[in-house]
C-alpha cells in the first residue's frame, strides 16, 4: 500500500484491527524518528498525528541542523558534543534534505562574542562536534569578513568567525523519516486526533482516535503508548492524569522572508541583535530569511502568528547589522511562526531555557518525550526506544536489537552517502529533460527527492497530459502528484507549505497556481464543492497570515 491518503480507509482499517506493540502520538520529527527506530528493531508500530505531519514545530524552525554554537555560551557542553555529532549522521542519511552551509559570525566591539572567545569557542565547537577537517573553523580579519559579506556593519567590526552549519528543509526531513518508517512497515496517519486514552488493568493500552477529515471515531490498541506530541505533550498527560512535576513552557519564534534583490545577502550570517541575542540571516532559493524571535507564548499552539512587534524586532535587527539595506515592512514577502516546546525553568527567560530533552513516565506507563531539538531527533528516538525495548524484555522476555538508524538512509537518501550526491544529481538530469523539464527544473527535482526521483519522473511521464489540461508547470505538477500518491498530502496547504515550502519561499507561485492545485486535489479526493471552498479559504488565510501580522 502506498503512503497516500487515497488509501485512507484501508489505513484506518489497519489501525482499528491490528494490535500494536507501540502507538506513537505525534507526527513531527520526534514521532517520525521513534517510528523508524522502533519499526527497524522489529516492533509493530502505529503513529497518529492530529494535523498534518510536521505541521507543529517541525515545519517552523530556523531550518538548520546545527551544532548549537550558542549553547557553549550557556556551558551546555554535552549538548554541543551530541548534536554536533548527530548533524553529521543526519546529513549522511539524507543529503537531499540537508546541505553544508558556511556561516559567518561577525565580531564587533561590545558584541556577544569577542575575537578571542570566538576563536576559542569555535575551536572547542570543532572538537566537541567532531567537525571534519575541511569544515573546521577559520578566523577572519575585518577586511576578509567584509569580502565574504559587504553588507555587514563596518562600524566597530573587528573580524569574523567562519564555520560550517547544515541547512535543512525541516518539513521534508520529517516526511522523509516518516516515509522510511512506513516503508519498513510502520502504519502512520495524519489528521487523526487522540480524544481519549484506553486503559487495561490501570495501564495505558491504546487510544480513541477521531478522524479530523470525516469525524469517524475508532480505537487503536497498543502495548506501549509514546507521547511525542511536541507542544501538546501536556495535553496528552492531562488525559492520563499525570501532568505533575515538570511542565512545558512554549516559546514562539518568528522568521521573515525577503526577496534577495532587496536584501542581497551573499553569505549566511549569525549576528548580534541590539538587545544582545543572536539571530540568523540565510540566503535560500532567491530569498533571504531572518530569525528568530524568542518570546514566551501561551496562545493556540496550532496557529502561532507573527505580531507587529515580532516584525519590528527582526526588521530592527536587520537594519542594525546591515545598515545599508534599509529594510521596511513593505519588503516582507512572507513569514512563519512556530512554537518551541521547552521544559519550564523558573526565573529564566525564553532564550535562557535549555533545549535539552527529557523522558517522563507516568504510573499508567505513558512514556512522554519532551523538549529537544530538530538536530537531535535520531538520538532522542534511540533513547525512547531503548526504554521501551527494556520494558518488553522485562515484561515479556522479548529481546529487540539495538538501534539500527545510525547508518540507515531516510527515504530519498539511498545514494551511497553525501560524497556521491553531486554525481547522483548529474546522472539523473537527462530523464527529466526528456520529459520536457528544463535542466534547472530537473535539477531542482533531483535535489529535492534524492533516490525517489525515478518514482517522481515515472509519475510525471504517466500523467503528463493532466498537467497540460490543468495548464500547470511540469515541475509543480510532478511535485503535486508525488505528494498525493506517496507523501500523504491531504489538503492544499499540506502541499503548498510542508511538501514544497512554496508559501514560505515562492509565495508568488502560490497566488498564481493555487486554484489549479485545489482543482486537481478536489478531483482526486472527490471533494464536495463545500470542501473545495473550505480548502480554498484555508489557502487564502495562509497567504494573508504570512504577510500581515495577526494584530495589525
Amino acid at each position: 500500500m502506498k503512503f497516500s491518503n487515497l488509501h485512507r480507509g484501508e489505513i484506518i482499517n489497519l489501525l482499528k484491527n491490528e494490535h500494536y506493540d507501540v502507538l506513537i502520538i505525534g507526527g513531527g520529527i520526534t514521532g517520525a524518528g521513534i517510528a523508524l527506530d522502533a519499526q527497524t528493531r522489529g516492533m509493530k508500530v502505529a503513529l497518529v498525528e492530529m494535523q498534518d505531519f510536521a505541521a507543529g514545530t517541525s515545519s517552523r524552525s530556523t531550518k538548520l541542523v546545527h551544532g548549537g554554537l550558542r549553547y557553549l555560551k550557556q556551558f551546555e557542553v554535552k549538548m554541543v558534543a551530541e548534536v554536533g555529532k548527530e548533524r553529521a549522521i543526519v546529513y549522511e542519511n539524507g543529503p537531499h534534505v540537508t546541505t553544508p552551509e558556511w556561516m559567518l559570525l561577525p565580531i564587533h566591539t561590545g558584541g556577544t562574542f569577542g575575537k578571542f572567545t570566538t576563536s576559542i569557542g569555535l575551536r572547542v565547537y570543532d572538537f566537541l562536534a567532531g567537525v571534519r577537517k575541511p569544515e573546521r573553523r577559520s578566523m577572519l580579519s575585518a577586511e576578509e569578513t567584509l569580502a565574504k559579506e559587504p553588507l555587514i556593519k563596518k562600524d566597530g567590526l573587528k573580524g569574523g568567525g567562519y564555520y560550517v552549519e547544515y541547512r535543512t528543509d525541516d518539513a521534508r526531513l520529517t516526511i522523509e523519516v516518516m516515509k522510511a518508517a512506513w516503508d519498513k512497515g510502520a502504519v502512520a496517519l495524519n489528521y487523526s486526533k487522540v480524544k481519549k486514552l484506553v486503559y487495561e488493568n490501570g495501564k495505558a493500552a491504546g487510544a480513541y482516535i477521531e478522524d479530523q477529515l470525516t469525524g469517524e471515531e475508532y480505537k487503536v490498541r497498543a502495548k506501549k503508548i509514546i507521547n511525542a506530541a511536541g507542544p501538546w505533550v501536556d495535553t496528552i498527560r492531562e488525559m492520563d492524569h499525570s501532568k505533575t512535576g515538570k511542565i512545558l513552557q512554549l516559546s514562539k519564534g518568528v522568521h521573515l522572508v525577503i526577496q534577495q534583490s532587496r536584501f542581497p545577502l551573499k553569505q549566511a550570517i549569525y549576528f548580534d541583535t541590539p538587545d544582545g541575542r543572536m539571530v540568523f540571516a540565510i540566503p535560500r532559493d532567491g530569498k533571504t530569511y531572518v530569525g528568530t524571535t524568542d518570546t514566551f507564548y501561551n496562545n493556540d499552539a496550532a496557529n502561532p502568528s507573527m505580531t507587529v512587534s515580532d516584525r519590528e524586532y527582526i526588521i530592527k535587527a536587520i537594519n542594525y547589522m546591515f545598515p545599508e539595506v534599509k529594510i521596511s515592512e513593505g519588503d516582507i514577502e512572507s513569514s512563519w511562526a512556530g512554537v518551541r516546546p521547552l521544559i519550564y525553568e523558573e526565573g529564566k527567560n525564553a532564550s535562557e531555557i535549555s533545549r535539552k530533552d527529557e523522558i517522563w513516565e507516568s504510573d499508567a506507563g505513558l512514556i512522554t518525550i519532551a523538549g529537544g531539538k530538530l538536530t537531535g531527533y535520531r538520538k532522542m528516538a534511540e533513547l525512547v526506544v531503548d526504554l521501551v525495548a527494556g520494558k518488553f524484555r522485562l515484561e515479556e522476555g522479548i529481546t529487540y536489537p539495538v538501534c539500527q538508524t545510525k547508518q540507515l538512509p531516510i527515504s530519498g537518501g539511498d545514494i551511497g552517502g553525501s560524497k556521491k550526491f553531486e554525481s547522483f544529481v548529474a546522472s539523473h538530469l537527462q530523464k527529466g529533460i526528456e520529459l520536457g523539464l528544463s535542466k534547472k527544473e530537473a535539477e531542482r527535482l533531483v535535489r529535492t527527492y534524492g533516490s525517489n526521483i525515478n518514482c517522481v519522473f515515472d509519475l510525471l511521464a504517466a500523467n503528463k497530459d493532466e498537467a497540460d489540461q490543468l495548464e500547470l508547470p511540469l515541475e509543480l505538477f510532478a511535485r503535486l502528484i508525488y505528494a498525493i500518491e506517496h507523501e500523504m498530502a491531504a489538503t492544499p496547504i499540506d502541499f503548498l507549505n510542508r511538501r514544497t515550502g512554496a508559501i514560505l519561499f515562492d509565495i508568488h507561485s502560490v497566488h498564481k497556481w493555487n486554484e489549479q492545485v485545489i482543482a486537481y486535489m478536489a478531483e482526486h479526493f472527490s471533494w464536495t464543492e463545500q470542501e473545495a471552498a473550505r480548502y480554498k479559504a484555508e489557502v487564502e488565510t495562509a497567504l494573508i497570515e504570512s504577510v500581515i501580522p495577526c494584530d495589525a
